[in-house]
């Protein structure tokens, strides 16, 4: 009598076997971290980490999009390093970029695990791509009122070290406003800050993401969207906020 394949069985193995090549290629990436030099270059790794990605996971994956941003650092380019960069940092910055790039193939690696236990348990389970955004978002939320004046607000981004205040009024958030934005206003059209109230040059209406997403959709939407602040939302009620700092804590492997 023949034994029928077992569809799901099949595609296990093929699982074991795509998150080994995953490993592989880490085990190669750490050799890079170590100032070794393995037996192929940069550049000819990273080609074939991309062509392996584009295998495994598709072109319709973040993880595309996520490691080509790790190859310039910083989390897709959100942050650059400034003209006035201590020395040294170049060599800083290069372990960051390759930091970053393990952080994406160990996404890649969660990710096909998740597939492999809905395959082993033959039950659907939730595929996640790395660690949630609300591992690593801030809790505090800062506001301000609708109704405050723009020095108001400079006055409260600077007393708590901060780069944006959500809007409030009525008791909901309904915008936000970044020191950016605050700067842009005050020197460009040389409005006064004194009178000029937050409305005037806020960005509505406010930018979320849900807590569950992952870092590389919330590092898309920052992307997308020009900002370095998102909300971040449960049932959408805003439980917290994500900035560009925290997903360098991330990206950089400081937890």
């Amino acid at each position: 009598m023949e034994k029928t394949a077992n569809p799901r069985q099949g595609e296990k193995s093929t699982l074991d076997r795509d998150i080994e090549r995953f490993r592989q290629r880490l085990a190669t990436l750490k050799t890079f971290l170590m100032g070794n030099q393995p037996n192929t270059s940069l550049e000819e790794f990273d080609l074939a980490t991309e062509e392996l990605i584009l295998e495994v996971l598709g072109r319709s994956s973040v993880m595309v999009e996520a490691y080509e941003y790790a190859q310039f650092g910083e989390a897709g380019g959100l942050v650059n390093l400034t003209e006035e960069a201590p020395e040294g940092a170049n060599l800083d910055h290069d372990r960051q970029n390759l930091r970053q790039r393990q952080r994406v193939l160990e996404s890649c690696v969660a990710d096909l695990e998740a597939r492999r236990a809905e395959a082993g348990s033959g039950t659907r389970v939730k595929k996640t791509a790395g660690p949630k955004v609300a591992d690593y978002m801030g809790k505090t939320i800062r506001s301000i009122s609708l109704d405050a004046t723009l020095r108001e607000a400079g006055t409260l981004l600077h007393k708590w070290k901060i780069g944006s205040l959500l809007v409030e009024s009525e008791g909901e958030y309904v915008g936000s406003i970044t020191e950016t934005e605050l700067s842009r206003e005050v020197i460009a059209t040389g409005v006064n800050p004194s009178t000029t109230t937050v409305k005037t040059c806020m960005r509505e209406p406010i930018l979320t993401i849900e807590s569950s997403s992952t870092i590389v959709e919330v590092v898309n939407l920052m992307k997308e969207k020009a900002t370095r602040h998102v909300a971040v939302t449960e049932s959408g009620k805003v439980v917290g906020v994500i900035s560009v700092s925290d997903v360098l804590r991330y990206y950089s492997g400081v937890v």
